[in-house]
């Protein structure tokens, strides 16, 4: 994976009961800083540091449009996505090098 390019992203908790939706020009140094607790924000508040799906993008525009399209469907949509791509709601950033 390129380390820039737009992407859009789920994370969620350990137990899966919290879906985060995120946009991002750089994915490996955003989930190193959910990882890292870097903001206090809703992920941080819920635990949500487990990458479980990706898009990537050829342009910024084309990620945040995708984004504000995700976080209007409803949750069965956001599943069924995930569990087309990850159906064991794996984390996908595990094996990248973070040092905490």
């Amino acid at each position: 994976m390129k380390q820039k390019k737009p992407c859009v992203y789920f994370l969620s908790n350990k137990n899966n009961t919290v879906i985060y939706i995120g946009v991002t020009s750089n994915l490996i140094k955003r989930i190193y800083e959910h990882k890292s607790g870097k903001y206090k924000g809703f992920t941080y508040k819920y635990n949500c540091d487990k990458l479980v799906y990706f898009e990537q993008f050829s342009t910024m525009e084309d990620a945040i449009a995708r984004e504000k399209q995700l976080k209007a469907s409803n949750r069965k949509r956001k599943e069924d996505l995930i569990n087309n791509e990850n159906s064991d709601w794996l984390d996908l950033s595990e094996g990248w090098i973070f040092d905490f």
